[in-house]
Order: C-alpha cells, then sequence, then structure tokens
C-alpha cells in the first residue's frame, strides 16, 4: 500500500501565474495614471511619509557639503569680498544711470498714454536633486504646496529662464527644464524682432522652429520671452543661437540654441507668481460690440424711415 508524505509547504498557483497577474497590475496601474491622472492624490499623499526619508537619506551629503563650506579659508573670503565691494563700486553709475532711465521711461509712457508693463514677482527656491527619470529633464525644489506653488507658474534664475512648474506635492514641486523634449517657449529674437516658438531637445539644447531658411538669424542671437504663451512675461532671455543650418530642398530652417540660464547646473531659482490677465479694453469688450451693433441697427432702422418719409 503506497503512502506519500504530506506537503511541507502549501503549493498556490504557478510563479509564471502570478507575474503574469503582476504584471497586468502594474500595466493598468500606468495607464490609468497616464489617460485619467488617478493616481495623483496616492502619489502626493505617499510623499507626506518618503519626504522625511529623503532628507534623512540627503543628511550625509549636506553636513559634507556644509564642512566644506565652514573650513573655506578666510583669506579666500576676503579675497572674495573685496572683489565685490570693487565691483559694486565699479557698476554703482551704471546702476543709478539704470534707475534714472526707468523713471524716466515710466514717465514718458504714462504720457504717451502706454500700458505699464508687468512687474514680475516670486520666491527663491532651492533646487535638491534632478529627476530620476534618464529621458527626461526635471528638478526637484524645495517648496511645494504649503508655499502657494501650483503647476504651470514660470521659473527663472539670475541668468534666464529654466522651465516651468509641472508638479506639486505638500513639500516639494518638480519643475520641467526648457530642455526637455515636450516644453516649448514663444521667443522673439532680440537683433530682428521676428517671434517664434523655441522646443527642448532632451540633451541640453533647443532648436528654434518655424522660421524660414532664409530668414535673417545669426549665431549669437539671442532669443528672450514673446509673453504670447500668457505665462512668462516679455523679456526674459531664454537662449542663446549657436548653429544655424539652411537646406534649400526645406521649407524650414535648422537652429540650434544653447539656454542662457544654469538649467543643467544645481543652484537657486526664482519660481514666479502668477502673471495676471490682461483686461481688453472697453471697445474690444463683446458688451461693447453689442451696443455698436444695436446703434449701427438703429441707425439704418432711421435712415429707412427717413427715405419712406
Amino acid at each position: 500500500m503506497e503512502h506519500q508524505p504530506p506537503p511541507f509547504f502549501k503549493r498556490g498557483p504557478a510563479p509564471l501565474a502570478l507575474l503574469s497577474f503582476y504584471v497586468a497590475i502594474a500595466v493598468a496601474l500606468l495607464v490609468i495614471d497616464a489617460r485619467l491622472q488617478a493616481l495623483d492624490v496616492v502619489r502626493q499623499a505617499l510623499s507626506l511619509f518618503t519626504h522625511p526619508l529623503q532628507q534623512l537619506a540627503h543628511l550625509p551629503a549636506h553636513s559634507v557639503a556644509g564642512a566644506g563650506d565652514y573650513f573655506v579659508s578666510l583669506a579666500h573670503l576676503r579675497e572674495e569680498n573685496a572683489r565685490l565691494q570693487q565691483a559694486r563700486i565699479e557698476k554703482a553709475t551704471t546702476l543709478l544711470r539704470t534707475q534714472q532711465l526707468e523713471v524716466e521711461n515710466e514717465r514718458l509712457r504714462k504720457l504717451l498714454g502706454v500700458r505699464e508693463r508687468q512687474q514680475a514677482s516670486g520666491q527663491v527656491a532651492q533646487i535638491l536633486y534632478a529627476a530620476r527619470d534618464p529621458y527626461t529633464r526635471r528638478i526637484v525644489i524645495d517648496k511645494g504646496q504649503q508655499d502657494q506653488i501650483a503647476a504651470g507658474l514660470p521659473v527663472i534664475d539670475d541668468a534666464g529662464v529654466v522651465g516651468q512648474v509641472t508638479r506639486v506635492f505638500p513639500f516639494v514641486a518638480e519643475v520641467t527644464l526648457i530642455t526637455d523634449k515636450e516644453q516649448a517657449v514663444p521667443v522673439q529674437i532680440v537683433r530682428t524682432g521676428q517671434r517664434s516658438v523655441v522646443f527642448g531637445l532632451g540633451n541640453g539644447q533647443l532648436e528654434l522652429r518655424f522660421l524660414p531658411a532664409n530668414a535673417d538669424v545669426q549665431n549669437g542671437d539671442v532669443l528672450v520671452t514673446s509673453g504670447l504663451d500668457g505665462i512668462f512675461l516679455p523679456g526674459f532671455p531664454v537662449a542663446r543661437v549657436v548653429h544655424v543650418e539652411r537646406d534649400t530642398s526645406y521649407s524650414f530652417a535648422r537652429i540650434f540654441c544653447m539656454p542662457l540660464a544654469g538649467v543643467e547646473n544645481f543652484s537657486e531659482v526664482i519660481v514666479l507668481e502668477q502673471r495676471p490677465p490682461v483686461a481688453l479694453p472697453t471697445e474690444l469688450t463683446p458688451a461693447a460690440g453689442g451696443r455698436e451693433a444695436k446703434a449701427a441697427k438703429s441707425t439704418q432702422a432711421r435712415k429707412k424711415r427717413l427715405r419712406r418719409d
């Protein structure tokens, strides 16, 4: 009479079936998150618990960097202070004249009835680290929802445009750099005034598109924001043209640019406040247009009555 000993472990589903099941769940979650953005709330809730762990993981690096800064020689600090004092004195005359020109420009605008330029204001944020996705160009800053940061706000530094806030968490926010493939900024060439759009290439460079092959674009031309997107104020430096390819077989030229801001460097940035909406003149509003149309109709009816009489 054959007798088999009882199994020590209870047998479950096959490993291949379990693997297929978990892969199907993972793909379903990826599709739902990409199409419906249904996991943003879950991600923000998890960030409340992972943020202290991230700060703890970065603590050794911050401690080493702080110790290195602490042991900087006093002679180096004195030399840097003297150099900054000398630069401030040398730039004092230019700064004073710039302030006078701004006051004069404001007075002339009032005399000519030109609308004043919108003032840029924001808050300084520290770049914590770069995103771990190798196919994107994104950084994480130490400002979040608690600091009134919202998705869509523009980000600049002391040299020019850095990017735009695309995802916000309670304590941190994610900024997509202008060199990312999915980022586009309307710009204007300073030398000629031509308007176009600059796109990120994903490799640290930008490409100025939608300009004909015979467009007046040269190496060294500076691009600034045109302000047509309603996000960036006009006049912020964006990039500099470094290479122009002209081919008569194509309608548009290929224009490559390098960003002026330190988009690939770790430093401080400024998150600008949301751009206020531009009020339309009264003659362009729908109500005014309706009144004008009614007045025109009444005038035509009055003329017809006079002709009949």
